[in-house]
């Protein structure tokens, strides 16, 4: 009986040093993987974040640190904000800080800083933003050789006009197409934004260039001159092509402007010239295509009035369809590029906020 009690007892405590190892080890397993995966993380909480021209937007950005691998070092780290080409291949830095010392870079200079939230935090806000802001941003942490990266996107509120010039259609290569939409207080749009205008509704049956350099156009409506009637609803791809030689309408983005847009009112029709003046005699400029657009896309904005803008085109902006005055749809309408001698319209005038 005693020998049986001794074998009992001696195997309670095998078993209990056996289950103590397990624990250890087990312990010890996690451990060194912790040792073996990334000591430093970062992550960005939102992908995309949203605002328009003018406005102030965080770009969100949080990084996690092994203490027993760095120690309290936070002035060690460096953080670094870049901008990512439509194309991936090149970037463009946009702020970058250690410690005390911070640089700001090109056109972001005074309008971005840390949001400085927490010691971990590395969110970067914008303020007062332009149409140039929009796209892909990369958020890189640095210490010692560790590293990590996330990206976030800044989408931007707006509209996209397809635009051709007094010349008629096709008549811009790549270059002059991103002139002419700079012209009218636009940017060339990216096929994200063409992408989104044609979930929108967007239908045009000419192609137009993108900022990535392709040459695309939105169909919503399938029919025989644009692509075919038995085709399905899409962008479609005329793939890339010379910027030099080959020419092509445009597509335009623009976004919220800082200022008045208004329909003159004026004792007579204007020539072009007349209409200039009649703008300037107003403490104000004669409007541009893309805040005709932007007034009616975001504000709202209804006339039916055909007036001069700054092009020579002739346009009105109708939000509510009617009788003889674009009955079936919302839309600009488009006059045409008329003789600009001719008596025969009103203006479309911008006042720009100091």
């Amino acid at each position: 009986m005693k020998s049986l009690l001794l074998l009992v007892l001696i195997s309670i405590c095998w078993a209990d040093h056996l289950s103590d190892n397990y624990t250890l080890d087990h312990d010890r397993v996690v451990h060194i993987q912790a040792e073996n995966g990334p000591r430093l993380l970062v992550e960005a909480e939102q992908t995309k974040v949203f605002s328009h021209r003018g406005g102030n937007v965080t770009l969100p950005c949080t990084f996690y640190r092994d203490p027993t691998a760095f120690g309290s070092g936070i002035h060690k780290i460096r953080i670094k904000w870049t901008k990512l080409t439509s194309d991936y291949l090149k970037e463009v830095d946009v702020f970058v800080s250690m410690g005390y010392h911070k640089k700001t870079y090109g056109g972001y200079q005074g309008r971005v800083f840390l949001k400085g939230g927490s010691d971990n935090d590395a969110s970067l806000v914008i303020t007062d933003l332009t149409l140039e802001d929009y796209g892909r941003y990369k958020c890189e942490v640095i210490e010692g050789l560790e590293d990590d990266t996330a990206v976030v996107a800044l989408d931007l509120q707006g509209v996209v006009f397809p635009y051709f010039p007094r010349l008629g259609r096709y008549n811009l290569n790549f270059h002059e197409a991103q002139q002419a939409c700079l012209d009218q207080d636009a940017l060339i749009a990216s096929f994200d934004q063409l992408y989104d205008a044609w979930r929108g509704g967007l239908d045009w049956c000419n192609a137009g260039w993108l900022s990535d350099g392709s040459v695309q156009y939105p169909i919503t409506k399938p029919r025989e001159p644009c692509g075919g009637q038995n085709t399905v609803p899409g962008v479609r791809n005329y793939g890339f092509w010379d910027k030099d030689k080959s020419r092509y309408d445009v597509f335009c983005f623009t976004s919220n402007f800082n200022g008045r847009f208004y329909y003159l009112i004026h004792p007579t029709k204007l020539t072009y010239d007349e209409a200039v003046q009649a703008c300037l005699n107003d403490s104000a400029q004669i409007a541009k295509v893309g805040q005709i657009f932007a007034a009616w896309k975001l504000l709202g904005y209804d006339r039916c009035d055909a007036g001069w803008l700054a092009d020579g085109s002739v346009r009105y902006p109708i939000s509510r369809p009617r009788r003889r005055c674009s009955p079936t749809e919302a839309a600009v309408r488009f006059v045409g590029f008329p003789d600009k001698k001719h008596k025969l319209y009103g203006v479309y005038c911008f006042r720009a906020y100091n």
